[in-house]
């Protein structure tokens, strides 16, 4: 699997159902921070994510931190509307983590601060709040599959 998602707290069930949707296709590692703002059993989470729920393997952590001590090594991306730097202007590696906030708050400060040199930004219009979370993961997550050439899909 060339790429990890991870969602801090994700609130709205259709949102994290569609994400599952775009791992289970592309072959991403979905990582779910808690507290999760829905229950895994939500009817709207398992109506976006389809069958495709169950052909994910997903990991749940009760802190960021936890998820960070697991993989030390491994590179986080940090995606934030605070950003000064574009999601296209890193060079993007196999095993590179993608990272999300909540819907309604985004990444708490302290995740920006332990990660300010790898925030990444989707860029938009300034007068606008954030474009949707599940498209924001297929935005980035597409550009590092797009930079690694797209491995093992047709």
């Amino acid at each position: 699997m060339p790429f990890h998602i991870v969602l801090v707290e994700p609130e709205i069930p259709p949102n994290t159902g569609n994400i599952v949707r775009t791992c289970s296709v592309t072959g991403a590692k979905l990582h779910l921070i808690k507290p999760l703002g829905f229950s895994i059993d939500d009817t709207q989470l398992k109506r976006a994510g389809l069958d495709y729920w169950y052909d994910l393997n997903i990991q749940m952590y009760d802190s960021f931190q936890e998820l960070r001590e697991k993989f030390p090594d491994n590179r986080f991306f940090c995606a934030t509307t605070k950003a000064q730097n574009s999601y296209a202007a890193f060079s993007y590696r196999e095993g590179d983590f993608f990272v999300f906030g909540k819907e309604t708050k985004g990444l708490d400060e302290s995740i920006l601060k332990a990660n300010k040199e790898s925030l990444i930004r989707v860029p938009m219009l300034p007068d606008v709040r954030s474009l949707n979370l599940a498209n924001s993961v297929a935005i980035v997550l597409y550009e590092g599959l797009r930079q690694l050439e797209f491995p093992g899909l047709r």
